[in-house]
């Protein structure tokens, strides 16, 4: 979507529908002081880690349990008012804003784990947990949960937009790993999806209808997702490279030969530049390929070397290390600070992000050309990228005041998601469509695929009152 997708958007979503004084009313009668007007704390509502904008919601509603929830969508239905789910905010294609105005439910103090059943590898919590609450909730059963995007979300907004992460090359992402759901409709019913059980074959897949809807079809309010036993050893390593091209070629021949390989993103120089400075390493400022390993001592020292010999072949140099949790931690969490260390290195300025994921085979082409393009441009830029599934981000960072630097981001932006098209990949691989990509979807469905999407949002929202404006115009 072009440098005016939010004032596309909102002009296609019809009309702002202004919540009634009667409405408000209403809320802070059920609700009491967990119902906001305050300006501040719409504000806080109102925005996400997008460069796009939008007024603000016209209430908060800090939801305690699903009747809180299944009470607020009631009455929006009841005024044909907007519902927006607010998880803690991180998402980045405009998924909180409101476009259509409207209460933001904020589901944050829904942190509770429901159960543990640990001899079944799963654990239910309320969808406002977030990842590494439910780590440290599950972490003395030897289990853990492993999707990791690399900020602290919450379960629901993780369902709700099909994230993934670092870890997805060996574990998948959200939508292999959530079995079960509790949901509250347009109507303000609450429905189950899904059981406990591995499989079933029984009816519509409605969980992983949910998954992947961006708040358009109902309001997350439980989960039950999917845990692992954590391996026995775990290593990480650090291996520099000459070019890009090396460090892709070097993933390519990891992923196809079928090591088991539990993490592998690329890292360019201008981020590792980047991070040095803002996480105070003193990593090699060339292209480099971050990597874990996962399994018994055996067969992580296996996997290590198989990949070094392949890391060799193309380049690869100055392997390094990283055995005890705080070395692995302190690498980690430095690949996560990438965008904050590359926002930093340029003061004022944002990031228009690019997601595009595409098959293995065809990471090389899609990536090195759009390498190429970004150098040109002269826009600073940072490129990280979960390569072992085919999933990378360039960060453009421009300066809001100059909107020929926006438009040169999204002109970069519209023949990275081309390229990728072309290669038979996707426009989003992780963070969802949003207000953001909207046409690149269209290109990528089609017109047909979009009216199915647009029919089931017609038939679960016939008022459009959940998070409208999203994904696609109604």
């Amino acid at each position: 979507m072009h440098a005016s997708a939010l004032s596309k958007s909102t002009s296609s979503t019809q009309r702002l529908r202004a919540a009634p004084t009667a409405m408000l009313e209403a809320l802070k009668s059920r609700f009491g002081a967990n119902c906001s007007t305050a300006l501040v704390v719409r504000e806080q509502h109102g925005r996400d880690e997008s460069p796009l904008a939008a007024p603000p919601p016209e209430a908060v509603i800090f939801a305690e349990c699903t009747s809180d929830v299944a009470d607020a969508v009631r009455l929006a239905s009841e005024y044909d008012i907007p519902v927006i789910p607010f998880g803690v905010g991180s998402s980045l294609e405009g998924h909180l804003l409101a476009v259509q105005g409207g209460i933001s439910i904020d589901l944050g103090r829904m942190n509770q784990v429901l159960r543990v059943n640990a001899e079944d590898l799963t654990v239910t919590v309320q969808a406002g947990m977030t990842r590494k609450q439910v780590n440290e909730a599950v972490k003395d059963t030897g289990l853990f949960f492993p999707i990791d995007p690399g900020a602290d979300a919450t379960l629901g907004g993780m369902c709700a937009t099909r994230a993934s992460g670092t870890n997805a090359v060996r574990y998948g992402t959200m939508r292999e790993n959530v079995l079960a759901l509790e949901v509250v409709t347009a109507s303000g019913e609450v429905i189950r999806t899904g059981t406990r059980a591995k499989k079933s074959a029984a009816g519509y897949d409605l969980t992983r209808l949910m998954v992947g809807s961006e708040g358009t079809l109902g309001v997350i309010t439980e989960v039950t997702i999917k845990l692992y036993p954590l391996p026995e050893a775990i290593s990480a390593a650090v291996c520099s490279f000459p070019s890009i091209e090396a460090a892709v070629r070097t993933t390519i021949q990891i992923i196809q030969l079928g090591v088991p390989i539990a993490r592998v993103e690329l890292i360019d120089a201008n981020s590792v530049r980047w991070v040095n400075k803002h996480s105070h390493l003193s990593l090699r400022e060339q292209p480099l390929l971050l990597m874990e390993f996962h399994g018994s001592p055996s067969s992580v020292k296996e996997q290590a070397q198989t990949v070094q010999e392949i890391a060799n072949e193309f380049g690869g140099q100055s392997f390094e290390w990283a055995t005890t949790p705080e070395e692995r931690t302190r690498l980690w969490t430095a690949r996560h600070n990438a965008y904050f260390a590359a926002i930093q290195s340029k003061p004022g300025c944002r990031s228009i992000s690019t997601d595009t994921c595409v098959p293995i085979s065809r990471l090389a082409d899609c990536l090195l050309d759009s390498v190429a393009e970004a150098d040109a441009s002269g826009i600073p830029y940072f490129l990280v990228g979960h390569v072992g599934d085919g999933n990378f981000h360039f960060g453009y960072l421009i300066d809001p005041n100059i909107p020929q630097e926006r438009e040169i981001a999204e002109q970069l932006n519209q023949q990275l998601v081309a390229r990728a098209l072309s290669l038979e990949g996707t426009c989003t691989g992780e963070h969802g469509v949003g207000l953001h990509k909207q046409d690149f979807l269209v290109t990528e469905a089609g017109v047909g695929a979009i009216a199915m999407m647009r029919a089931i949002k017609h038939a679960l929202d016939p008022k459009n009152i959940m998070n409208p404006g999203k994904i696609f115009s109604y």
